[in-house]
């Protein structure tokens, strides 16, 4: 069963849903290795230099400071910086309901399964279904960590997820990218475009077909390292023939649609070309 993270009140008009927060990724998935000693594999230590003295400086003797000019710092004491801090609070509030295709994915960041806690159950369902008739999500306000966070809470399965969001002010905008100069399409690129599109379609997402390759890879040399097995080591080939012209790269693809799904061919837009692997072995150390 699941463990929450946290819990909270969804708040909006006169209605209070008492919620549980839970992480949504499986931080047990992710490795994580350890800065050692080569001599003898003990662990490090980081420590902070003074880089005009050379002196290691003691944690209780820093102070933080905010470079508004280069080596130039204004500084706060850690009491100053928390009366800034938002003050935490239970309380989700929402602020409006809004069409969930208005608000773009760049806006995502850390999202969060929302569940309820004992005696919300019915307000929790009610909340989840009314948003699913109207098509609509809610932003809402939640003070965290000294934050203030922007969230969106919309309808997933059979309850609710919890996204924090950005503000507008921390996103780039994407009219900085250069995007070179836009080029007549000559005639039949589109057509064939479209086509190799559809050829590799799918009606619907599946995330279980996909699986992080590198991860695998490296947990299998863990694994073989601790049994004093042989590793595994991938060689890549050379690179095949580049196709420099896009309308044949394009053929190329449509004419084996299979090799396409699992890699690229190099055309003049500066797409990659496709790899395979061989391995060799080595002695593990």
């Amino acid at each position: 069963m699941a463990r929450s993270i946290g819990t909270g009140h969804v708040s909006f008009g006169l209605v209070s849903i008492p919620v549980k927060l839970y992480s949504t990724t499986d931080h047990s998935a992710a490795i994580r290795f350890n800065m050692l000693d080569s001599k003898d594999n003990s662990r490090v230590k980081q420590q902070y230099i003074n880089p005009d003295s050379g002196e290691v400086v003691p944690r209780d003797q820093m102070i933080k400071g905010y470079e508004f000019a280069k080596g130039q710092f204004v500084t706060f004491t850690d009491q100053e910086i928390k009366e800034m801090q938002e003050k935490a609070s239970p309380t989700i509030d929402i602020t409006e309901f809004v069409p969930l295709s208005e608000v773009e994915p760049i806006y995502f960041d850390k999202t969060y399964f929302l569940g309820p806690e004992a005696g919300g159950e019915r307000a929790y369902r009610l909340l989840a279904e009314a948003m699913r008739t109207t098509g609509r999500t809610a932003l809402a306000r939640y003070a965290a960590r000294g934050k203030q966070y922007l969230v969106m809470i919309r309808p997933y399965q059979d309850g609710l997820l919890m996204q924090q969001l950005y503000y507008a002010d921390e996103l780039k905008d994407f009219g900085e990218v250069p995007l070179g100069e836009e080029k007549e399409l000559k005639e039949g690129e589109l057509g064939l475009a479209v086509q190799l599109i559809e050829q590799i379609a799918s009606d619907q997402f599946e995330p279980e077909k996909y699986t992080d390759e590198v991860r695998a890879r490296i947990w299998s040399a863990i694994e073989q390292k601790v049994e004093g097995r042989e590793v595994v080591e991938l060689e890549e080939e050379a690179p095949k023939a580049q196709i420099v012209d896009l309308m044949e790269a394009l053929k190329a693809s449509l004419a084996d649609p299979k090799k396409q799904k699992k890699g690229e061919t190099k055309a003049e837009d500066g797409a990659a070309v496709s790899k395979s692997s061989a391995g060799k072995k080595r002695k593990a150390g």
